[in-house]
Protein backbone atom coordinates (compact mmCIF):
# COMPACT_ATOMS: atom_id res chain seq x y z
CA UNK A 1 0.00 0.00 0.00
CA UNK A 2 1.33 3.44 -0.93
CA UNK A 3 2.06 5.69 2.04
CA UNK A 4 1.37 9.42 2.06
CA UNK A 5 2.27 11.53 5.07
CA UNK A 6 -0.22 14.07 6.41
CA UNK A 7 1.81 17.16 7.27
CA UNK A 8 0.11 18.13 10.51
CA UNK A 9 0.26 17.34 14.23
CA UNK A 10 -3.45 18.20 14.60
CA UNK A 11 -5.15 14.88 15.44
CA UNK A 12 -8.61 16.24 14.62
CA UNK A 13 -7.47 17.21 11.15
CA UNK A 14 -5.78 13.84 10.60
CA UNK A 15 -8.99 11.99 11.46
CA UNK A 16 -10.99 14.28 9.19
CA UNK A 17 -8.66 13.78 6.23
CA UNK A 18 -8.64 10.00 6.65
CA UNK A 19 -12.43 10.02 6.42
CA UNK A 20 -12.38 12.32 3.41
CA UNK A 21 -9.94 10.19 1.43
CA UNK A 22 -11.03 6.71 2.52
CA UNK A 23 -13.35 6.10 -0.43
CA UNK A 24 -11.46 7.97 -3.14
CA UNK A 25 -7.98 6.68 -2.32
CA UNK A 26 -8.51 3.28 -0.64
CA UNK A 27 -5.07 2.00 -1.66
CA UNK A 28 -3.26 4.89 0.01
CA UNK A 29 -2.26 4.71 3.67
CA UNK A 30 -2.25 8.13 5.30
CA UNK A 31 0.43 8.28 7.99
CA UNK A 32 0.90 10.91 10.69
CA UNK A 33 3.85 13.31 10.53
CA UNK A 34 6.31 13.25 13.42
CA UNK A 35 8.85 15.77 12.18
CA UNK A 36 9.50 19.42 13.01
CA UNK A 37 6.95 22.07 12.13
CA UNK A 38 8.23 24.54 9.54
CA UNK A 39 7.79 28.29 9.84
CA UNK A 40 4.58 29.17 8.01
CA UNK A 41 5.57 32.56 6.68
CA UNK A 42 3.67 32.48 3.40
CA UNK A 43 1.22 35.25 2.56
CA UNK A 44 -1.50 32.99 1.17
CA UNK A 45 -3.19 29.74 2.18
CA UNK A 46 -1.57 28.02 -0.83
CA UNK A 47 1.92 29.21 0.11
CA UNK A 48 1.59 27.95 3.67
CA UNK A 49 0.16 24.61 2.57
CA UNK A 50 3.11 24.10 0.23
CA UNK A 51 5.61 25.05 2.97
CA UNK A 52 4.17 22.32 5.21
CA UNK A 53 3.94 19.68 2.48
CA UNK A 54 7.48 20.36 1.24
CA UNK A 55 8.87 20.08 4.76
CA UNK A 56 7.09 16.77 5.41
CA UNK A 57 8.15 15.33 2.06
CA UNK A 58 11.76 16.36 2.67
CA UNK A 59 11.74 14.92 6.20
CA UNK A 60 10.14 11.57 5.34
CA UNK A 61 10.93 11.03 1.67
CA UNK A 62 7.23 10.25 1.18
CA UNK A 63 4.61 12.10 -0.82
CA UNK A 64 3.06 14.64 1.54
CA UNK A 65 -0.37 16.18 1.92
CA UNK A 66 -0.91 19.43 3.77
CA UNK A 67 -3.52 22.09 3.98
CA UNK A 68 -3.78 25.60 5.24
CA UNK A 69 -7.16 26.92 6.10
CA UNK A 70 -8.88 29.64 8.01
CA UNK A 71 -11.86 31.87 8.37
CA UNK A 72 -12.16 35.26 6.69
CA UNK A 73 -14.72 37.72 8.05
CA UNK A 74 -16.03 40.49 5.79
CA UNK A 75 -16.53 43.03 8.58
CA UNK A 76 -12.89 42.54 9.63
CA UNK A 77 -11.49 43.09 6.16
CA UNK A 78 -10.89 39.37 5.66
CA UNK A 79 -9.22 38.78 9.04
CA UNK A 80 -8.16 36.53 10.61
CA UNK A 81 -7.53 34.77 7.27
CA UNK A 82 -4.13 33.07 7.11
CA UNK A 83 -3.59 34.02 10.77
CA UNK A 84 -6.67 32.08 11.96
CA UNK A 85 -4.79 29.44 13.98
CA UNK A 86 -2.71 32.09 15.77
CA UNK A 87 -5.26 34.88 15.87
CA UNK A 88 -5.08 35.38 19.64
CA UNK A 89 -1.37 34.64 19.80
CA UNK A 90 -1.81 31.44 21.82
CA UNK A 91 -2.80 28.82 19.20
CA UNK A 92 -5.74 28.01 21.50
CA UNK A 93 -9.13 27.55 19.79
CA UNK A 94 -11.11 29.11 22.64
CA UNK A 95 -8.83 32.16 22.78
CA UNK A 96 -9.15 32.63 19.02
CA UNK A 97 -12.94 32.42 19.19
CA UNK A 98 -13.10 34.83 22.13
CA UNK A 99 -11.05 37.41 20.22
CA UNK A 100 -13.13 36.98 17.07
CA UNK A 101 -16.41 37.44 18.93
CA UNK A 102 -15.00 40.45 20.78
CA UNK A 103 -13.93 42.08 17.52
CA UNK A 104 -17.40 41.54 16.03
CA UNK A 105 -19.43 43.05 18.89
CA UNK A 106 -21.99 45.36 17.32
CA UNK A 107 -21.18 44.31 13.75
CA UNK A 108 -24.25 44.28 11.51
CA UNK A 109 -22.54 42.20 8.84
CA UNK A 110 -21.30 38.87 10.17
CA UNK A 111 -20.77 37.16 6.82
CA UNK A 112 -17.67 35.03 6.55
CA UNK A 113 -16.21 32.08 4.73
CA UNK A 114 -13.78 29.30 5.44
CA UNK A 115 -11.03 28.77 2.86
CA UNK A 116 -8.76 25.79 2.40
CA UNK A 117 -5.76 25.20 0.16
CA UNK A 118 -4.75 21.54 -0.06
CA UNK A 119 -1.22 20.80 -1.28
CA UNK A 120 0.31 17.57 -2.52
CA UNK A 121 4.09 17.37 -2.85
CA UNK A 122 5.66 14.28 -4.41
CA UNK A 123 9.44 14.17 -3.93
CA UNK A 124 11.73 13.07 -6.72
CA UNK A 125 12.60 9.39 -6.51
CA UNK A 126 16.16 8.45 -5.58
CA UNK A 127 16.75 6.93 -9.01
CA UNK A 128 15.38 10.00 -10.74
CA UNK A 129 12.58 7.98 -12.30
CA UNK A 130 9.81 10.00 -10.68
CA UNK A 131 10.19 13.78 -10.84
CA UNK A 132 9.17 16.08 -8.03
CA UNK A 133 5.60 17.34 -8.41
CA UNK A 134 3.51 19.94 -6.60
CA UNK A 135 -0.21 20.57 -6.80
CA UNK A 136 -2.63 22.83 -4.94
CA UNK A 137 -6.44 22.68 -4.93
CA UNK A 138 -8.88 25.06 -3.23
CA UNK A 139 -12.20 24.97 -1.43
CA UNK A 140 -14.46 27.60 0.17
CA UNK A 141 -17.43 27.35 2.56
CA UNK A 142 -19.60 30.47 2.93
CA UNK A 143 -21.63 31.35 6.01
CA UNK A 144 -21.66 33.73 8.94
CA UNK A 145 -20.22 34.12 12.43
CA UNK A 146 -22.66 33.49 15.27
CA UNK A 147 -22.76 35.71 18.35
CA UNK A 148 -21.92 32.82 20.70
CA UNK A 149 -20.72 29.23 20.62
CA UNK A 150 -23.25 26.58 19.59
CA UNK A 151 -22.40 22.88 19.54
CA UNK A 152 -19.46 20.83 20.75
CA UNK A 153 -18.26 18.97 17.66
CA UNK A 154 -15.58 19.82 15.15
CA UNK A 155 -12.59 21.97 15.96
CA UNK A 156 -11.28 25.49 15.44
CA UNK A 157 -13.98 28.06 14.74
CA UNK A 158 -16.72 25.45 14.10
CA UNK A 159 -18.83 26.42 17.17
CA UNK A 160 -19.29 30.00 15.93
CA UNK A 161 -19.67 29.37 12.18
CA UNK A 162 -23.10 28.82 10.64
CA UNK A 163 -22.85 27.52 7.07
CA UNK A 164 -24.91 29.21 4.40
CA UNK A 165 -28.31 27.50 4.02
CA UNK A 166 -28.18 25.77 7.42
CA UNK A 167 -29.65 26.73 10.79
CA UNK A 168 -26.93 24.90 12.76
CA UNK A 169 -23.33 25.73 13.52
CA UNK A 170 -20.69 23.59 11.85
CA UNK A 171 -19.98 22.19 15.34
CA UNK A 172 -23.48 20.69 15.29
CA UNK A 173 -22.98 18.85 12.01
CA UNK A 174 -22.12 15.17 12.01
CA UNK A 175 -18.70 14.30 10.56
CA UNK A 176 -20.42 12.94 7.44
CA UNK A 177 -22.48 16.12 7.01
CA UNK A 178 -19.43 18.32 7.42
CA UNK A 179 -17.34 16.18 5.09
CA UNK A 180 -19.95 16.60 2.38
CA UNK A 181 -19.79 20.39 2.25
CA UNK A 182 -16.85 21.92 4.12
CA UNK A 183 -14.03 23.96 2.61
CA UNK A 184 -11.54 21.22 3.51
CA UNK A 185 -13.80 18.57 1.97
CA UNK A 186 -14.04 20.54 -1.26
CA UNK A 187 -10.28 21.08 -1.48
CA UNK A 188 -9.39 17.48 -0.66
CA UNK A 189 -12.10 16.09 -2.90
CA UNK A 190 -10.42 17.98 -5.74
CA UNK A 191 -6.96 16.67 -4.85
CA UNK A 192 -8.05 13.10 -4.02
CA UNK A 193 -7.74 11.69 -7.58
CA UNK A 194 -4.10 12.83 -7.65
CA UNK A 195 -3.50 11.11 -4.30
CA UNK A 196 -5.20 7.93 -5.53
CA UNK A 197 -3.03 7.97 -8.67
CA UNK A 198 0.07 7.59 -6.47
CA UNK A 199 -1.01 3.99 -5.84
CA UNK A 200 -0.78 3.30 -9.55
Amino acid sequence: MTQVVIATHNQGKIAELRLLLAETAPDVELVAYDGPEPVEDGDTFAANALIKARAAAAHTGLPALADDSGISVDALGGAPGIHSARYAGTRDDDDNIDLLLSNLVGAADRSAHFSCAAALVVPASADGGVPARELVEYGEWPGEVLEERVGTGGHGYDPVFRPEGDDRSSAQLTPDEKNAVSHRARAFRAIAPHVAALAG
